[in-house]
């Protein structure tokens, strides 16, 4: 894939902030699961619909939490006609607008040799005072499908990895090897096919 210096990225979608609690999510986009990515099995563990053209599923290993994970798989579905382009440009969008109040907010976007996905890798931190508390490094992959000839629609496939506290220096030291990792298996994974579910 080859790197894109001036594209920017889309989803309006902020991670570090997570608060919610759920018993029994509800598969909308035919993606029960369970996922593998990372070498570890992710279960369904959060969903939603907020718009009438978005939906967001999220999934975890087993013993981890939407309020306090290491590993986390998310399915962003847009039932849109926006350009994909367009929507990796509102994602840096916003990227560039945290990286005003967020130290370690960097990334870096690279464009598959057809055109047609785009990933977006990008680091974000939280800190209280002057101790870092939480540091996440992502990588979304963009696609854009087609639902039917006149359709079009926009998934997000991502994986995000977290560290806290105490264990964030050692996270840096091996970002770099690890960084290539994830961006090699997100690229050669296959992104789940999508079925809109009927019953909310």
């Amino acid at each position: 894939m080859k790197n894109v210096k001036s594209l920017l990225i889309g989803v309006s979608i902020l991670l570090l902030s997570f608060t919610k609690v759920v018993n029994d999510p509800v598969d909308k986009l035919g993606v029960a699961g369970p996922l593998s990515f990372n070498e570890k099995t992710f279960k369904l563990a959060w969903t939603d619909h907020p718009t009438d053209s978005y939906y967001i599923q999220e999934y975890l290993p087993e013993g981890e939490t939407t309020a306090h994970f290491n590993e986390m798989l998310t399915i962003h579905f847009f039932n849109t006609n926006i350009k994909l382009k367009d929507a990796v440009k509102q994602k840096i969008n916003e990227l560039n607008e945290r990286k005003k109040t967020d130290g370690v907010c960097n990334y870096l976007i690279t464009e598959s040799p057809d055109g047609k996905e785009f990933i977006v890798d990008f680091l974000l931190g939280e800190s209280e005072g002057d101790a870092m508390t939480t540091v996440e490094f992502n990588v979304y992959r963009y696609k854009q499908i087609e639902l039917s000839k006149k359709q079009k629609a926009i998934v997000v496939y991502a994986y995000s990895k977290r560290s806290y506290g105490d264990e964030i220096t050692n996270f840096f030291k091996t970002l770099k090897n690890d960084r290539v990792e994830y961006i090699n298996q997100m690229i050669s994974t296959e992104i789940p096919s999508i079925s809109i579910q009927s019953a909310e």
